[in-house]
């Protein structure tokens, strides 16, 4: 099995998102044979493997891996070792992930085969947006490029930073920080708290906690992953995220919790440390890798089972990771990324599974025809901000 940490710089190295020190560790993993083996497995079998390989050219995608070495200033910067590089192109050439790794380029893919119709094409890729409500009622867009400071206060348009208040105040004030669909926020609260914000989602803060006191919050609706600063350097203060009837009682620890407005289930996700997840009727204690899964018609009802953290939190990296993941959930997914509306002309496709990761840099039109590429759906349509699937 493939340690999570490896996981991740595997995911990234095919997302064109590893640093070249990220590429140094995996060369030096790759160095043992069984790991080559490990990889070449990993690789096969968490992408979608394209039945067509022959529209692939071998030789242009092995140039395009050596154009991708000589760029400077780059994200990514493949490994300039010649083996590692052989070994990788090697790998990946019968492996539909081409169509990820090469975001800017993927003309080796020939669109003019795919059954596509476009028009008024105006779907953008998600970006950092947020408004921020402040506890009078007033609203402030924060975007990039545009900051926003008070004396406690701080954004630059990509996130929002919160010092700790100075003074002591009886009454607590909140604010509120609201992500658009086809927006992400990343927030840092009083208390050193580190939150990333996905699509569609809302957070109600206090703008300083008091001390002492337990330290609440509120995921209103939609999806986020906390790294809480732990009690420890609080007086043993606990920290609670409230949402969808239930109660996250945090001892200092990461988790994902996903509580979108418009979905049956609540989903949390622990990381690393320790949780408590309380409703009315019953108390959970979550170890790393459990998930426990909260039923709004049914709160007494929680199942707990152990998942592959990494396709659950993935999302704040830039990555949407999906393991087996029925169509229908993958295009609510993208719909919130993109800001667009799918629609399933062919009903039967809701259910079929898709095994595969993507960048969210991508354009909604080459995520698609990945999808497309994959033979796990005939065709698409994109009007306006409607995708039709057929």
């Amino acid at each position: 099995m493939i340690p999570q940490k490896t996981e991740k710089l595997i995911v990234k190295y095919l997302t064109n998102q590893a640093t070249a020190l990220e590429l140094d560790q995996l060369e030096e993993w790759l160095k043992d044979p069984n790991n080559k083996q490990l990889f070449s497995t990993y690789v096969k079998l968490n992408y979608a493997v394209d039945y067509n390989t022959k529209q692939f050219d071998s030789s242009a995608v092995k140039r395009k891996l050596d154009q991708l070495t000589k760029r400077e200033n780059k994200v990514i910067r493949l490994k300039k070792s010649q083996e590692f590089l052989k070994y990788a192109a090697a790998i990946v050439i019968g492996v539909f992930a081409l169509g990820y790794m090469f975001k800017d380029d993927i003309s080796f893919i020939n669109k003019e085969a795919q059954s596509v119709e476009i028009s008024d094409y105006s779907i953008e890729t998600g970006s950092n947006k947020a408004i921020l409500t402040l506890e009078n009622g007033k609203e402030v867009a924060l975007e990039k490029t545009k900051t926003y400071q008070t004396e406690q206060v701080t954004s630059n348009g990509e996130a929002i930073v919160y010092q700790p208040s100075k003074t002591s105040n009886k009454e607590i004030a909140y604010n509120y920080l609201t992500i658009p669909r086809g927006g992400q926020f990343f927030i840092t609260l009083s208390d050193g708290t580190k939150v990333w914000l996905n699509s569609d989602s809302k957070l109600k803060y206090p703008i300083s906690f008091q001390a002492k006191e337990p330290r609440v919050v509120e995921l209103v609706y939609g999806e986020a992953f906390f790294e809480v600063s732990p009690s420890s350097m609080h007086q043993g203060a606990s920290f609670i995220v409230n949402s969808n009837n239930q109660e996250i009682e945090v001892l200092g620890t990461a988790f994902n919790l996903k509580a979108y407005a418009d979905e049956t289930n609540t989903y949390t996700t622990l990381v690393e440390g320790k949780i408590a997840l309380i409703t009315e009727e019953t108390k959970n204690i979550l170890k790393p890798t459990q998930q426990a899964i909260l039923n709004k018609n049914q709160p007494d009802n929680i199942l707990i089972k152990t998942v592959d953290v990494y396709n659950e939190i993935s999302w704040k990296d830039g990555v949407f990771s999906f393991k087996a993941k029925p169509l229908k959930e993958l295009m609510i997914v993208l719909s919130r990324w993109y800001d667009v509306d799918v629609v399933f002309e062919n009903k039967k496709l809701e259910n079929t599974t898709f095994r595969g990761v993507l960048s969210k840099e991508q354009t909604i039109e080459d995520i698609l025809l990945a999808i497309q590429n994959a033979s796990i759906i005939n065709s698409f349509t994109i009007k306006d901000k409607t995708i039709t699937i057929k």
